[in-house]
C-alpha cells in the first residue's frame, strides 16, 4: 500500500516559511524580508542536478547525497495533497508548468473544475475534507507514495489523525523567529522512530517513521 509522508524544509527554530510569506504579499518579496530568508531555506535544494532539470533552470547541478535525497522524494510520489493557503500563493509563483507533475488534491471549501496544467500537473478541489482527499489520493497514485506537501496546517491535521506513515524534514542553518511552524499543534502523544540521518555542507536530512500508538 502506499505510504503517506511530507517532505519540507525547516528551520532551525521549527518554522516551514518565514513572517510576511503570505497571499497578501506574494508580490513583495521584500516585505519583511521574507523573499531572502524562504531563499536560505531552499538554498540547499537549488543547486542540485535534479531539480534544475526538473524545473528547466538549465543543465549542470550537484550530484551528491542532497540531489539523491530530492530526486528520491520526487520520483516516490504519485500524488500529492495540499491546502488551499498553499495552493493560493502557489497559483501566483508556479511557473506555467507547476513543478509537481502528478495528481494535486486541494482541500478548500471553494467548488471548482480541475485545473490542468502542462507536464502533468492537474489539481483536483476537495470540498469533504482531509479522509476524502486521502481516498481519492490513493486511487490516483498508482502504486507510488502520497506526499503531503503542506502548508503547516495541512500536515498537522494528517499528523493529529494518525494518517502519516514517514516523516521527512530538511533542517536548514537558518532561524526566522516567526512565521509557519511545521509541528506548532501536533498532538504530543505522536511516536517517532529514526529511520535514518543525512548531513550535508547545507542541510541535515531527518527521517523519521509514525509508530502507531
Amino acid at each position: 500500500m502506499s505510504k503517506v509522508f511530507f517532505s519540507v524544509s525547516m528551520s532551525l527554530d521549527g518554522y516551514m516559511v518565514p513572517p510576511g510569506m503570505d497571499l497578501a504579499h506574494a508580490g513583495d518579496p521584500s516585505y519583511l524580508d521574507w523573499g531572502a530568508q524562504w531563499g536560505k531555506l531552499q538554498s540547499w535544494i537549488f543547486p542540485q542536478k535534479f531539480f534544475r532539470e526538473r524545473l528547466k533552470l538549465g543543465e549542470g547541478g550537484e550530484t551528491g547525497r542532497d540531489n539523491e535525497v530530492a530526486e528520491g522524494t520526487f520520483l516516490r510520489t504519485g500524488v500529492s495533497i495540499m491546502g488551499k493557503r498553499m495552493f493560493d500563493l502557489g497559483e501566483r509563483m508556479w511557473p506555467e508548468e507547476a513543478p509537481f507533475h502528478t495528481p494535486v488534491y486541494v482541500l478548500t471549501k471553494t467548488v471548482r473544475e480541475p485545473w490542468v496544467r502542462p507536464g502533468g500537473s492537474t489539481f483536483y478541489f476537495v470540498n469533504d475534507g482531509i479522509e476524502s482527499a486521502l481516498r481519492q489520493a490513493r486511487a490516483a497514485a498508482n502504486g507510488k507514495d502520497i506526499r503531503i506537501a503542506g502548508g503547516a496546517h495541512v500536515i498537522q491535521q494528517y499528523l493529529n489523525a494518525g494518517l502519516v506513515d514517514e516523516i521527512n524534514v530538511a533542517v536548514s542553518p537558518v532561524v526566522f523567529g516567526g512565521g509557519s511552524r511545521l509541528f506548532e499543534e501536533t498532538d504530543r502523544k505522536l511516536q517517532l522512530e529514526i529511520i535514518e540521518a543525512i548531513p550535508s555542507p547545507r542541510v541535515t536530512h531527518l527521517r523519521y517513521a509514525v509508530r502507531r500508538a
